[in-house]
């Protein structure tokens, strides 16, 4: 397991958080509390990056490629 850096934005509403990540366009998401809304963001996290591995498997399937790690420093 890898563990990246990303930025959560949270912000309040009459009826409890919204919540994205800046870096991960369509992960947002919403909770009641300020908790429920972390947990539900990484969740959303997880969901984003999964369906964007299934799509880039899709586009490079029956192509030679060359998948390595890659670090990025801001």
């Amino acid at each position: 397991m890898r563990h990246i850096n990303l930025t959560a934005v949270f912000q309040e509403t009459p009826g409890g958080y919204m919540a994205f990540v800046e870096e991960l366009p369509g992960a947002n998401t919403q909770g009641v509390t300020l908790d429920e809304a972390r947990k539900n963001l990484a969740e959303a996290v997880e969901m984003v990056l999964d369906a964007n591995r299934v799509l880039a498997d899709m586009d490079i399937a029956d192509t030679c490629v060359i998948r390595e790690p890659i670090e990025v420093t801001m």
